[in-house]
């Protein structure tokens, strides 16, 4: 442990040498509270990475830390085969920002052996975070190529086009964007998704309305 608490120092030393203020203060103005934020960039946080093996422990010890760059490369250095579905639930249940979602998903959750069960749980979560986790990772898997049965298929449209008339504008961003990936894996999938499209676009809420055309715009282009 004491290798640990040695390790985060000098990752800390390191992030200290490349803090912008600017960057930190414009985050802090937008309401991203971290006890502490360097303001580093993430291919800066990906290269200091770089720099250290995956392991357990030390991702563990970041993620404990209430600091953002210690927390985006906890999802670096974390090893997917000990990262059990248990201990993913409670480094949901700590996330504020929608930017750790996105950087935790892309680093560590998409590389689980289980991402594709935990996904379906996830988007059907009623907090916030987990739904975001939940579509963001879909997205993912579907670019991964993960083809979807009929079940899963019925079960992934429902809450995707529900999240994209919802109350919280970041769910419904990753929502939409779990939806494009969809719509571009085939054809097929391209016309299930027109009808649906249709109804969003007559939703008498604004941002789903030009969610439908962004993602019916996204399909067309990529075909």
């Amino acid at each position: 442990m004491n290798d640990v608490h040695e390790t985060i120092k000098e990752i800390k030393a390191k992030f200290r040498l490349y803090m912008n203020g600017v960057i930190s203060q414009s985050m802090r103005d937008k309401g991203m509270g971290y006890k502490l934020n360097f303001g580093i960039e993430y291919p800066r946080i990906k290269e200091i990475a770089a720099g250290y093996q995956p392991d357990h422990e030390l991702a563990q010890a970041l993620w404990k830390e209430d600091i953002r760059e210690c927390k985006i490369m906890a999802g670096l250095l974390q090893p997917a085969d000990t990262f059990y579905w248990e201990i993913a639930e409670i480094w949901i249940e700590d996330m504020r920002y929608p930017e750790l979602a996105e950087y935790t998903v892309m680093n560590l959750f998409q590389r689980l052996p289980y991402a594709s069960e935990v996904v379906f749980c996830w988007m059907a979560d009623e907090r916030e975070y987990f739904q975001l986790c939940g579509f963001l990772l879909m997205a993912r898997l579907l670019m991964q190529g993960m083809v979807l049965n009929e079940r899963s298929e019925e079960e992934f449209l429902d809450q995707a086009l529900t999240a994209v008339e919802g109350d919280t504008s970041f769910v419904q961003r990753a929502a939409a964007t779990a939806l494009q990936k969809y719509g571009q894996q085939s054809r097929q999938n391209m016309r299930k998704l027109s009808k649906p499209l249709i109804m969003l676009s007559k939703s008498a809420r604004a941002e789903a309305h030009a969610l439908a055309a962004e993602i019916k715009n996204a399909i067309e282009y990529s075909m």
